[in-house]
């Protein structure tokens, strides 16, 4: 079984930078045995987030990744407003019952 190589934040924007500044990436790819595709998707992250890019763990902060964080924070919000709307019921009942007697 082979296993997968990490590679540093540090590694890969040193390896998009020589890539920018001109060196070939054939040649940067035999240099540091990675695939050619995996360079340009490298400096595509790098391009689209510049600050978040190769940001933990191998898992790229996408636009995708920001998006699926914003519906769970809507579920949650939207679920705690329920609550809330029948906690209000539940009291606005149990004060009419009060005034009543």
């Amino acid at each position: 079984m082979v296993s997968r190589r990490n590679f540093t934040r540090e590694f890969k924007l040193t390896v998009v930078r020589d890539m920018d500044g001109g060196k070939p990436a054939g040649e940067i790819c035999r240099e540091h045995n990675i695939n050619s595709a995996m360079l340009y998707k490298w400096r595509r992250q790098l391009r689209e987030y510049p600050k978040t890019a190769f940001g933990g763990n191998g898992k790229a902060y996408t636009y995708e990744a920001k998006l699926a964080e914003k519906d769970r924070l809507i579920g949650k919000l939207y679920a705690e407003n329920e609550l809330l709307k029948k906690a209000i019921a539940s009291l606005r009942e149990h004060a009419a019952e009060l005034r009543k007697r």
